[in-house]
């Protein structure tokens, strides 16, 4: 694990020098889905402080499991979330990646606040969806403002910038470029918003060369190996 981590944040330092920028203004996020809370601790031994999760009652679970740890860890929701979902997901997460419909805005907002955050907002990225498929996620570019001014008009959330997966039959670097200039119009109305989390194992380079500031990495670092069972 240690060695198949070196080796993702030697292509980030490369990926960033190639296009020019540098490479600790990139935030590694380590998706760790199906893997156990114990997995986590290994992680955050090797100086992993930002962990990625897709289903709530899997990241609540690990999120408790590693409340102990120091310096704590940065959780990051990053998969499709229903909005009775969203009380729980307020209680541990620090950004939301996947905000994509004003009923889950709303959704947030309510648990933002009755969480009890001490004054932590909860940031929330604003899914681009690339291609208009359904089923994967996702705002029509058109909607990003729409959203954006939802979510900054409630207390507890805050508008951290965009999120967008390439879709499979693209090229990653022609997907990507579709991205940039919703960030910039987002970025125009909202200049605090300046995340862009794209990029996966197979595409960070695509991702960073498009000005990606997170990138969200799974197998790459954590292998393919059967994930050990998770506690029920």
């Amino acid at each position: 694990m240690a060695g198949r981590l070196a080796a993702v944040r030697e292509r980030i330092a490369d990926a960033a020098r190639a296009a020019g920028r540098d490479h600790t203004g990139i935030t590694l996020i380590t998706v760790t889905k199906t893997w156990p809370a114990e997995d986590v601790r290994l992680l955050a031994g090797l100086g992993v402080r930002d962990v990625g999760e897709n289903q709530d009652q899997q990241a609540s679970a690990k999120a408790a499991a590693c409340a102990g740890l120091a310096p704590a860890l940065s959780w990051h929701f990053i998969g499709q979330l229903q909005s009775n979902k969203a009380p729980s997901v307020a209680r541990y997460a620090d950004m939301v990646h996947s905000v994509d419909r004003a009923s889950l805005v709303s959704a947030l907002g309510k648990a933002a606040e009755r969480a009890g955050r001490a004054g932590r907002e909860l940031r929330c990225l604003i899914q681009v969806s690339l291609d208009g498929t359904a089923g994967r996620g996702g705002a029509h570019p058109d909607e990003v403002l729409r959203l954006a001014a939802l979510i900054a008009g409630r207390p507890g959330l805050t508008v951290a910038g965009v999120m967008a997966v390439a879709p499979p039959q693209e090229p990653a670097d022609e997907a990507f470029a579709r991205l940039r200039p919703v960030r910039e119009r987002l970025l125009g109305e909202h200049p605090g918003a300046v995340v862009m989390s794209a990029g996966m194992s197979g595409d960070l380079e695509a991702a960073i060369a498009a000005g990606a500031t997170h990138v969200r990495v799974g197998s790459a670092i954590l292998g393919h190996r059967p994930p050990a069972p998770l506690p029920h």
